[in-house]
């Protein structure tokens, strides 16, 4: 392909309805060399020989492309979702996960970039050494784009590591205030938050925080039966809010740029909307299992919804929905945290807690956000755009000139029954299950190559490992968002 004003033909064109501005439109994607090179409104239908303009609005030659996608009438094209808040285990759990389960799971669900977590892997990313290992384990599994979060505890704070993770290309770091609830995984009491967070603030990092106060916890973890309320009220709203209001503290006293994860009740809210008007460096998330499900009709027993923070009543969802469209949480993200039969046996008391829902999450979503009276522009806002830019991603989350060809076809309208065992995720087991959900999958894009549907025989693409982008202020060498 020669430049815009003189383009001849593409690798991949695209036509019919599609996502643009927040708006459905009908409209026309060029894609090459994988990123989008060219937008336009109207359909244009008739294959080779299409106009079309750049994004300045100049006129481009009639363009030939190698592949044409068209689009049916009940599909629209969307950028794909960028997933933030990722377990896959790998190395060392790999029997919970695994990254080519992991990424396959997030292609079917219309999920192009994740970001893992430090833990449950084993060695955690707690050092460069145990990073390299986890990209070693990655670079022939990943299906979708894949970026690592560090993490932060007491083994590595005060040494350097940080930096030196951050110079790596880690996302930022990770801390708990409360157990882990894994041995090499340790917490941060307060006064080794606020270190942390000063250490971070030096080299211009950012710290998410599983913020439930450990104190809290100690004074209400009462016995727990089989009924998911017992289990809620093991770990209620207080024990959130009360580490909240710390984390807001040690922000306000260290200027560390700070996400809280997995926001869960109302009260949370309430502090946090006071830390943004005072214009305080903090983000909040929260993610659809508790947007979509509440306590009261969790069946007894059923351990594949226990998770921490546990899902609260309707009117703690409700508040969350607020939240998030008064703009308090700016995204949503899954929290995927899947795990063994086994590791789920033995009752809402022993069993591990998290929920697995990669390839689900972003339709149950769309389905909640529908019956609420918003919708398809709305989910996406929350799952592709908001949490693009919060990763510092700047050429994905939308359908532009110059963005990553990583799109996705859905069929919006188009209802199915989830079924766990038929999930790509390496265990069958899903609080979604029997569900019936808004929104097929059609097509995956990676780059502006379909990877879902596929058999995924082949092994994963080592370029699809990236590293945080660069700030302004540091150098970033060609092909800087590459490891």
């Amino acid at each position: 392909m020669s430049g815009m004003n003189g383009m001849n033909d593409v690798d991949l064109k695209i036509t019919g309805r599609m996502l643009l501005g927040g708006v459905v439109v009908n409209g026309t994607v060029l894609v090459n060399d994988g990123r989008i090179v060219s937008v336009t409104r109207g359909r244009g239908l008739d294959g080779a020989g299409d106009s079309a303009a750049d994004a300045s609005g100049n006129a481009i030659a009639p363009v030939d492309a190698r592949e044409t996608i068209t689009l049916a009438d009940d599909e629209v094209l969307i950028p794909g979702i960028v997933d933030t808040h990722v377990h896959i285990n790998e190395p060392g759990r790999t029997e919970w996960e695994g990254f080519d389960h992991a990424t396959r799971a997030a292609a079917a669900g219309g999920v192009t970039t994740v970001l893992d977590m430090p833990l449950n892997s084993n060695p955690p990313t707690l050092t460069v050494d145990a990073l390299n290992v986890k990209k070693a384990c990655a670079e022939h599994k990943a299906h979708t784009q894949l970026g690592f979060w560090g993490g932060v505890d007491e083994t590595n704070l005060g040494t350097g590591m940080l930096k030196r993770l951050w110079d790596e290309g880690v996302f930022g770091f990770k801390c708990f205030l409360s157990p882990s609830g894994v041995d090499e995984y340790g917490s941060l009491a307060y006064p080794k938050l606020e270190a942390a967070m000063r250490e971070i603030a030096s080299f211009g990092g950012q710290l998410i925080i599983h913020a439930e106060d450990p104190r809290e916890l100690a004074a209400h973890g009462g016995h727990v039966t089989d009924s998911y309320r017992s289990f809620a009220d093991s770990r209620p709203a207080e024990c959130e809010a009360h580490a909240v209001a710390q984390v807001v503290e040690a922000v306000e006293r260290t200027g560390c740029r700070t996400h809280l994860l997995h926001i869960s009740c109302g009260a949370s809210l309430d502090v946090i909307r006071e830390a943004k008007a005072k214009g305080l460096p903090i983000t909040a998330e929260t993610c659809p299992h508790y947007l979509t499900i509440d306590c009261d009709h969790i069946p007894d027993g059923n351990t594949a919804f226990k998770c921490c923070p546990p899902i609260r009543s309707l009117d703690e969802q409700d508040a969350l929905w607020a939240g998030l469209v008064d703009g308090t949480l700016d995204f949503i993200a899954t929290d995927h945290s899947p795990a063994t039969a086994a590791m789920k046996a033995g009752g809402l008391a022993k069993a591990w807690g998290g929920v697995s829902s990669l390839q689900v999450g972003f339709r149950a979503v769309l389905t909640e956000a529908k019956r609420r009276g918003l919708g398809l522009a709305d989910a996406v806002r929350w799952m592709s755009e908001n949490t693009a830019r919060f990763a510092g991603f700047h050429d994905r989350g939308a359908i532009a000139p110059g963005m990553r060809a990583d799109l996705v076809v859905i069929r919006p309208d188009e209802r199915f029954t989830v079924h766990a065992d038929e999930l790509l995720s390496r265990n069958p087991i899903s609080a979604f299950d029997g569900r019936v959900l808004d929104g097929v999958i059609s097509r995956t894009m990676i780059g502006g190559v379909t990877v879902h549907p596929d058999d995924f025989s082949e092994a994963g693409d080592p370029a699809n490992l990236i590293r945080r982008p660069y700030t302004a202020e540091e150098p970033a060498p060609s092909d800087s968002e590459r490891f």
